[in-house]
């Protein structure tokens, strides 16, 4: 049912109506809706929408003396589709210009980074370290399903590091068929799990893909048809996980589907101080050296280095704070939220 394409063309024919001729093109635009909503009167039988506008148009049309035949506004130009998929199938593929053409404005974006022993970095830019051994899910939306699986960094040490990542990019008519990516330590696949490196054979198949930065170390995963970006990276002996995603994406999501790292941040069971990890003076020096190298800013980031360094015994992971730091530079709306102080 294409209803909705009828009122945006009604909407678009009437935003900028003005002057002694508003009258007689208002009268067209009726006569255009009216015989649009004819056309879809099969499919859209069943859909309220379809009626509502249906009653409507009638009564706007009495209001305002308009006839039932007469001439009707020409049609909104429409741009060429670069192929012959035809222009729709595209768009509805792709998230940032299907959004600009309904809404006038340009999607907004967030971003969540979970990185470390974990460290999470959470949509709303609350930044919490978590103990969180098992698995736990990042996101759990209409769109997207993440989950991040943790096992302490050392036998018998209270860190945790993230081994394994399940990204589910869930089924969309249009667009994908349903694609699950898994990573584990040591385990970085180019591709998804059923070999393939897009979304599948449906006409907005190429608006899911996958491409390696740098083999076996960071993997980037482009989801336009939701306008989201999804980057994987392997540091020493941990995983890192990093989105933008769009807002309205990020907050698809019930009541039910309630417990979301990226969303809520660690449960307060399960965060720990960073500031526990230093007591040891020496250590706790060296790994400042180490981390100030990567981190000149000795923002959360930084924090997080020291924390990490000092409970694990390994250097690789200023590597995984230096990853995170530049996937926020890269996918953060507002650049002035790079750095978080605590």
């Amino acid at each position: 049912c294409k209803i909705l394409r009828c009122n945006s063309e009604y909407v678009a024919a009437t935003l900028h109506l003005r002057g002694p001729g508003r009258a007689a093109a208002y009268c067209d635009a009726l006569r255009s809706y009216s015989h649009c909503t004819r056309k879809t009167a099969r499919t859209c039988r069943g859909d309220l929408a379809y009626h509502s506008a249906v009653h409507g148009i009638e009564d706007l049309m009495i209001q305002n003396n308009c006839s039932k035949e007469g001439p009707t506004s020409p049609p909104r130009p429409r741009p060429p589709a670069p192929n012959h998929q035809g222009l729709e199938s595209l768009d509805i593929c792709n998230y940032e210009k299907s959004f600009l053409y309904k809404h006038g404005q340009p999607p907004r974006y967030q971003h969540c980074a979970a990185f470390g022993d974990p460290h999470i970095r959470t949509f709303h830019d609350d930044f919490h370290t978590c103990r969180v051994e098992g698995s736990w899910p990042l996101l759990d939306n209409d769109y997207l399903f993440v989950q991040a699986t943790s096992s302490p960094v050392a036998k018998g040490s209270n860190a945790t590091v993230t081994s394994k990542l399940t990204i589910i990019f869930k089924n969309m008519k249009e667009c994908i068929d349903q694609k699950v990516y898994q990573a584990e330590i040591d385990n970085l696949p180019a591709a998804f799990e059923d070999g393939s490196v897009n979304g599948g054979e449906r006409p907005g198949g190429s608006s899911l893909a996958i491409r390696e930065r740098s083999p076996g170390r960071h993997v980037e995963i482009h989801a336009e048809y939701i306008g989201t970006t999804i980057a994987v990276r392997q540091a020493g002996r941990q995983l890192s996980f990093s989105i933008r995603a769009a807002e309205e994406v990020a907050r698809a999501f019930t009541e039910e589907q309630d417990l979301q790292l990226c969303v809520g941040g660690c449960p307060r069971s399960q965060r720990i101080s960073r500031s526990e990890c230093c007591r040891g003076r020496a250590a706790a020096e060296m790994a400042r050296a180490l981390c100030k190298e990567m981190l000149p800013v000795e923002d959360v980031y930084f924090q997080s280095c020291v924390f990490d360094v000092v409970t694990s015994g390994d250097a690789n992971f200023t590597m995984a704070a230096h990853g995170a730091l530049e996937d926020a530079r890269t996918f953060l709306p507002n650049a002035e939220k790079l750095h978080i102080f605590q």
